[in-house]
């Protein structure tokens, strides 16, 4: 693998760090608030967030990276007072994983492709199940404008600082 190669794929591994990060404290708010008959759903969710972020670390390690911290809190894109709100966060959490996992497929290799691949499809299918909406193409909806070269971390909620 080129340097160049490389380089893009510990920017992609490190983008999908910093969303699983998100991802995992927006969960912990979605656990806060969603209704009995979906906290398993949710419970899932975070624990399946949880692994992949530490196998991102991994990840980032082992191509010599330091793996970005996550913040101490996020904000969130918006309020999340009862359950019909907590779904919403988790089906945008989960779309905005996807996105981040999109990139890091096109910039991975071998074993590290698959990962990626296999956490698109996870996250795509979560989506589906908290929003009951889908996508032809999960995690490249949200590029309908952008740069296509762009790849830079898409998580639902930001850093506070």
């Amino acid at each position: 693998m080129s340097d160049e190669a490389q380089k893009a794929e510990l920017t992609a591994l490190q983008a999908a760090l910093a969303a699983e990060h998100a991802a995992v404290y927006g969960y912990g708010v979605v656990g806060g608030r969603i209704g009995d008959q979906r906290r398993a759903e949710a419970r899932t969710a975070y624990v399946a967030h949880r692994a992949r972020r530490d196998a991102l670390v991994r990840d980032v390690r082992d191509l010599g990276g330091e793996p970005v911290a996550a913040s101490a809190a996020y904000a969130l894109p918006f309020p999340v007072p009862d359950a019909a709100s907590a779904v919403r966060l988790a089906a945008q959490l989960e779309e905005r994983v996807a996105g981040v996992y999109s990139d890091l497929v096109r910039a991975a290799t071998g074993r590290r492709r698959g990962a990626a691949a296999a956490a698109l499809r996870e996250a795509a299918v979560r989506a589906v199940g908290w929003s009951g909406e889908s996508v032809a193409f999960p995690g490249l909806a949200e590029r309908a404008g952008d740069d296509a070269g762009a790849a830079g971390p898409r998580t639902s909620a930001s850093p506070t600082t």
